[in-house]
């Protein structure tokens, strides 16, 4: 059973989600301050749910931070009352998988829940891919330079990762690389391509992926 995390301060709201969220046979730690959340940190969380703005002096870009100091491929979920492609980027930046806006649906929230989960947890062969000097563990989800050390990747870095090493030498627009690593049912600007391939080649510089312009890029 899957152990979901969820931060929100609004009590009615939280209590709502953690029911719907157990009723599709997830198991909920609940929590509506920040600081109590990041103790947490460490424990069993297979997905985070995180409220932005909360009532104490920890937020959820706080948290996200903690939470990445121990582990950088749990998923993440950013929810806010505010709308803003900045929000969104810098969730990203830290290492979120996924935004959703308030006010939602309890169905929407669960079904975004539920397709992560898929993705990050889906069963893979064991398999060790090589590109140049790094090795890409599939089943592990971790990748390692030259030296054996491992090179932290959030969930959405490693999928674009291995869609690239798996599919060397292929063109993707920036609308198929949305599709692949965010889902077809994302909705939101295509600049989130150009940030994630940003970071991943900053993290893995030997990686030669190039930009096609007007289109998208391509691993070589």
């Amino acid at each position: 059973m899957y152990t979901i995390c969820f931060v929100e301060d609004e009590i009615d709201l939280s209590n709502l989600i953690r029911t719907y969220l157990e009723r599709s046979g997830y198991q909920v730690v609940s929590f509506t301050k920040g600081r109590d959340a990041i103790d947490y940190i460490g424990k069993k969380a297979d997905l985070w749910i995180l409220d932005i703005m909360l009532g104490d002096d920890v937020n959820g870009y706080d948290i996200i931070k903690a939470i990445r100091e121990q582990d950088s491929n749990v998923p993440v979920i950013f929810t806010s009352a505010r709308d803003q492609d900045l929000d969104k980027i810098l969730g990203l930046e830290l290492g979120s998988d996924d935004y959703i806006t308030k006010p939602y649906s309890s169905k929407e929230l669960v079904l975004r829940v539920d397709k992560i989960l898929k993705r990050v947890y889906k069963d893979t062969s064991k398999q060790l891919i090589k590109y140049d000097d790094y090795t890409i563990d599939v089943d592990k989800r971790v990748a390692f330079d030259q030296k054996g050390k491992e090179i932290k990747l959030t969930t959405l870095e490693f999928d674009l990762l291995l869609l690239f090493v798996q599919n060397k030498n292929k063109c993707f627009s920036r609308e198929e690389i949305l599709d692949s690593v965010w889902g077809k049912d994302y909705f939101g600007t295509d600049r989130v391509v150009d940030d994630l391939v940003r970071r991943l080649r900053k993290k893995m510089p030997l990686l030669n992926v190039s930009a096609v312009y007007g289109y998208g890029y391509r691993l070589s």
